[in-house]
């Protein structure tokens, strides 16, 4: 009978957690843009098949638990794995980043992010700033944008000149190859979506003031830019897509999709296997009878204000 009780409290505690769990989901969803009624009503008729949220939701949970199993497999075999996050802006990098690092240990995971570069690293070689974020054994680093800013951004807004561009032409291949004989596995993702999307999306930025800060100026000139962006695009394409490490390209225009896609594609470049795991018992808990719990002062606390 206790064991039946026991059982039953474990069950309703499991549900609890499940609950919980997707309610995060549900509210990384609810961070989508507030929208106006009248845009609102164009994002849908833009997107007449969207996922249902039960398919969405069941796939991107049993998605993040195979990139668990993966993790567990870099950690214990010592693997060194980059994946380069690319693309136009609003593309939807950022979202499949999130999605990915939800439920990863940040020690194994962890994602890099760089901000503009100083005066000081402006002048060193430019592969210089990237190298001190890869990875060593048992670790997989994200970078939401990377080197690439040279042949993107930096080349068509003019922050760098023709020939620092036909450089690093000639030397990212190079570079590359030689982060794959340190043993570093390399994969490259090109978030792309169409015109009209980004459009969309940034419309729906302007209009919602959580993710107004999202709008960089950099963002904004990318609209006026778009055809020259494209240009920039296909010669990065034809002159750093090596055999050893392709680029692959993900359709962005559905968000959702463009998640699990990339998510799974990720799981198949990668031969990971179970690892064993030791068994984890909870230790009893020592008692000792003269201790006795001391008593905080109330102004400790934080308020229950919900």
């Amino acid at each position: 009978m206790d064991q039946d009780k026991a059982g039953n409290g474990a069950e309703e505690w499991l549900k609890a957690e499940l609950e919980d769990t997707l309610d995060e989901d549900y509210e990384l969803e609810l961070s989508e843009p507030a929208l106006s009624l009248e845009l609102s009503k164009i994002y849908k008729k833009a997107h007449p098949d969207a996922l249902d949220r039960h398919t969405y939701f069941h796939e991107l949970i049993r998605l993040q638990s195979e990139l668990i199993k993966l993790q567990d497999w870099v950690a214990h075999t010592k693997e060194k794995v980059v994946v380069l996050f690319e693309g136009r802006d609003s593309a939807g990098k950022g979202g499949v980043i999130k999605r990915i690092t939800q439920r990863l240990n940040p020690r194994i995971v962890r994602v890099v992010a760089l901000p503009a570069p100083s005066d000081r690293e402006k002048t060193q070689w430019y592969f210089q700033r990237y190298v001190p974020h890869l990875p060593a054994g048992g670790e997989i680093v994200l970078f939401d944008r990377s080197w690439y800013n040279r042949a993107g951004v930096e080349r068509v807004m003019d922050f760098a000149s023709p020939q620092q561009v036909e450089d690093f032409f000639r030397d990212v291949p190079e570079f590359e190859r030689m982060l794959l004989r340190s043993g570093i596995r390399l994969i490259k993702y090109w978030f792309s979506i169409t015109d009209e999307e980004q459009q969309l999306r940034f419309l729906m930025r302007i209009h919602d003031p959580m993710k107004q800060w999202k709008l960089s100026p950099m963002d904004l000139q990318s609209r006026v830019r778009w055809e020259q962006y494209t240009k920039a695009k296909e010669e990065m394409f034809a002159r750093t897509s090596i055999p050893e490490a392709p680029w692959y390209i993900v359709e962005g225009n559905d968000k959702k999709r463009a998640r699990l896609n990339c998510m799974d594609h990720l799981l198949q470049q990668i031969p990971y296997e179970p690892v064993p795991h030791e068994d984890i018992a909870l230790p009893e808990r020592v008692f000792n009878p003269e201790y006795e719990r001391a008593t905080l002062p109330h102004d400790l606390y934080v308020p229950q204000k919900y």
